[in-house]
């Protein structure tokens, strides 16, 4: 019995030298090279992003068996990658986070084995998969198997998305084929000064087309939240960056089959907001700021934005009205005047597919003249994106509330879930303007014979102006129609929306069987 108990304690001695061997990383020299960089090791930030003491990790004595190229010599403890599962905020997460200080986490077969088990295990017992970038890129050594490792991720970020949230966090490189995770999850975050995102570095753009350019200028954090799109978030450092992810994960289900968390309501569901009487201005040449509205319709003022930095003429988030989540999508016309143009479009299409695969209420708020004009809108193909909008809209089947603020012109009013694209409930603000277009170019149309005949034609053009704004801008004669169910007092905002999604909650809605549509992508 006691030499049992001396074997075993010899075994546990090894395993305990081989568990901290893996937790080391690449070593003290490595660890301190990544704080020197202003970045967390993979173990600390697992450290700050999950409840304390919950982690589990698996799969940490994973090892590599590459031989070409002196790898048979190179030791790479956990495979340059940390996997497993914990709660955050008391809900279960898993996690992949890559180890830079293990031969530049980069990507090689065993450590994308590791990842792709993470991504099965989250998938099978219906909880999000948040990835924590931070490589080189593929383990050059390791020649197609890494290829393979790529191809085998991006196999699945497409297999389980509208499954199970998939969460990509870039706190370091990421470039070449690696950058497709990312762009193929629901959101992507990223740091300022430390994050970075290229299909072809610096150096390849300088040999090809003789430009140069910074890595920070090429793919940083604030050039994919505010000219590419690529990135929805952009924080400070690390630590505000998984507040934000945490955040995120508050309003969002653990899968498709379940619905977002709600959280009991301290704000009156029946508050009236007089002051919303002033922030939208009778005349429509006058501007107003579009956050005003959401943030005295929304539970307790609090609402967390999408993609803020980008396509700022419209306006996507996440909020609670009455404790239930929604997903907002608002014209905002202190920018383009809200105008749709091809970066709107594409932004808020994605964002109302998101909302619609994971059973997330939507709410629009319109005030939109119509789509951006222009020669670089046509080449750039606005027909294209702006169907996009039109398709996520029809194509979604959760409860869909809409309420015209101001204007609502042409295909823009149609695009912004109008009755025809399956509104369920259609609200409009007195001050609605709802036409084929605005006044202004309406009566140059339909009144250009009588105008040029005038004796006076800009005075006969005021007037046909006021004669067209007086019959066709406002709500009333959609309302008439039934394409309004009701023009509302706007300090009754809060309440209407309630009770509209309350009645709609419970929808049931008819999909004809298919595969799937043809998108415009």
């Amino acid at each position: 019995m006691q030499e049992s108990l001396s074997q075993l304690e010899e075994k546990l001695k090894d395993l305990k030298s081989r568990r901290e061997k893996v937790e080391k990383g690449g070593g003290a020299a490595r660890i301190e090279r990544q704080h020197k960089a202003g970045k967390m090791t993979a173990r600390e930030r697992i450290a700050a992003f999950f409840d304390p003491g919950t982690f589990v990790e698996i799969d940490a004595f994973v090892t590599h068996r590459a031989k070409e190229f002196g790898m048979d010599k190179v030791e790479a403890p956990g495979e340059g990658v940390v996997t497993g599962y914990g709660l955050v905020n008391g809900r279960a997460v898993c996690v992949a986070a890559q180890d830079f200080t293990v031969i530049g986490g980069s990507l090689g077969e065993m450590h994308a084995q590791k990842i792709t088990k993470c991504m099965d295990l989250a998938a099978r017992v219906g909880i999000p998969f948040v990835f924590l970038n931070d490589s080189g890129g593929a383990r050059i050594q390791e020649g197609v198997d890494a290829l393979k490792g790529y191809g085998e991720i991006f196999y699945r970020n497409v297999k389980y998305s509208g499954i199970i949230p998939q969460i990509s966090v870039i706190l370091g490189p990421c470039a070449g084929g690696a950058v497709y995770s990312p762009a193929l999850t629901d959101f992507i975050f990223m740091v300022s000064g430390i994050s970075n995102m290229f299909i072809t570095g610096p150096q390849v753009i300088k040999a090809v087309t003789g430009e140069e350019v910074t890595v920070e200028q090429l793919g940083g954090a604030a050039v994919h939240n505010q000219v590419s799109g690529v990135a929805q978030f952009m924080a400070p450092d690390e630590k505000t960056c998984f507040d934000m992810v945490k955040t995120l994960l508050s309003y969002l289900p653990s899968n498709n089959q379940e619905d977002p968390p709600y959280v009991e309501p301290q704000d009156d569901p029946g508050r009236l907001e007089p002051s919303l009487r002033e922030v939208v201005p009778v005349d429509p040449n006058k501007g107003y700021n579009m956050y005003d509205v959401i943030n005295l319709m929304v539970d307790d003022g609090v609402f967390f934005e999408v993609a803020r930095d980008f396509a700022a003429n419209i306006i996507t988030g996440f909020a609670r009205l009455n404790g239930r989540v929604v997903g907002i999508v608002a014209s905002q016309p202190q920018v383009k005047a809200g105008c749709l143009d091809i970066d709107a479009s594409d932004k808020a299409s994605r964002f109302v597919r998101f909302c619609d695969a994971f059973n997330i209420p939507l709410v629009t708020l319109v005030d939109v003249p119509g789509y951006l004009p222009g020669v670089d809108q046509e080449y750039g193909g606005i027909i294209r994106h702006g169907a996009k909008l039109l398709y996520a809209y029809s194509e979604a089947t959760v409860p869909k509330v809409t309420v015209i603020t101001r204007k609502a012109y042409g295909g823009a009013y149609i695009a912004m879930c109008s009755r025809h694209l399956g509104a369920d409930m259609v609200f409009a603000f007195p001050t609605a303007e709802i036409a084929v277009m605005g006044p202004e170019g309406a009566a140059n149309v339909v009144f250009k014979d009588e105008i040029a005949a005038a004796e006076n034609p800009e005075e006969k053009r005021k007037e046909k102006i006021k004669e067209f704004r007086d019959v066709f801008a406002n709500p009333y004669v959609a309302a008439s129609r039934g394409y309004v169910d009701d023009v509302i007092d706007p300090q009754e905002l809060r309440p209407k929306v309630i009770g509209a999604l309350e009645l709609t909650i419970t929808k049931k809605p008819e999909v004809m069987p298919k595969k799937h549509g043809n998108m415009p992508v």
